[in-house]
């Protein structure tokens, strides 16, 4: 899948590249404390040091398979933050997953919602793509008040879904599919016209999040 480039006054979106390898490293390395509660792990697998260029390097080949899309938000001539599209499939499903991170200078800019909103616009109307879903964390409010503002709809919460921080973590999942924005999510954000409490959350869930999972016994 060719990686491509999407600008927005404020923000370029385009696909990493190796020469990215070592503002990534700068990035990641100079806001672990700030990304490290939101960094998917791998159960037993201990994390050593980042290598950017290996990771680079597997991104590109999901990408070249297919599978994957793998971007860099760059504001301001900066890297400030990726946006990784996973699972990407066709036929009869034609979804992706979207996850993504930004550095802590840049929080509440609202760059990850244009970055978002310019992906998934991107994934409707240039691949084909049918559905867009994003999982996020309980705790993690700075990415729930991004679904909010672009009118992700809520669809369930996820027990243990993702490996996080070193343990298996509970997900609220949002999604859209194509026939809920066919004037593009970017557009529908930036005039004001995203319906309220779509992404919104029942107190259910909210319980169920709060609490553990309870496991029957060995």
């Amino acid at each position: 899948m060719a990686l491509p480039t999407l600008h927005h006054r404020q923000l370029i979106l385009r696909g990493v590249r190796m020469r990215d390898a070592k503002a990534m490293e700068r990035a990641l390395g100079d806001n672990r404390a700030w990304l490290s509660p939101w960094e998917a792990t791998t159960p037993i697998i201990r994390t050593g040091i980042f290598d950017a260029r290996a990771s680079i390097r597997s991104l590109l080949r999901a990408a070249k398979e297919g599978v994957a899309l793998p971007l860099v938000m760059v504001a301001d001539g900066e890297l400030v933050g990726q946006l990784n599209v996973s699972q990407i499939t066709y036929g009869s499903l034609s979804s992706a997953t979207l996850g993504y991170w930004v550095i802590e200078k840049v929080a509440g800019q609202g760059l990850t919602s244009l970055a978002v909103a310019m992906a998934s616009d991107h994934l409707f109307f240039e691949t084909g793509l049918h559905r867009v879903e994003i999982c996020i964390r309980p705790e993690n409010t700075a990415s729930l008040r991004v679904v909010e503002k672009l009118g992700f709809r809520y669809e369930g919460l996820r027990r243990r879904f993702i490996h996080i921080d070193r343990a298996w973590a509970d997900h609220f999942c949002f999604a859209l599919v194509v026939e809920e924005v066919p004037g593009g999510i970017l557009a529908r954000y930036e005039k004001g016209r995203v319906p309220p409490g779509v992404a919104a959350i029942p107190d259910t869930d909210w319980v169920k999040a709060r609490n553990p999972l309870s496991l029957p016994p060995l």
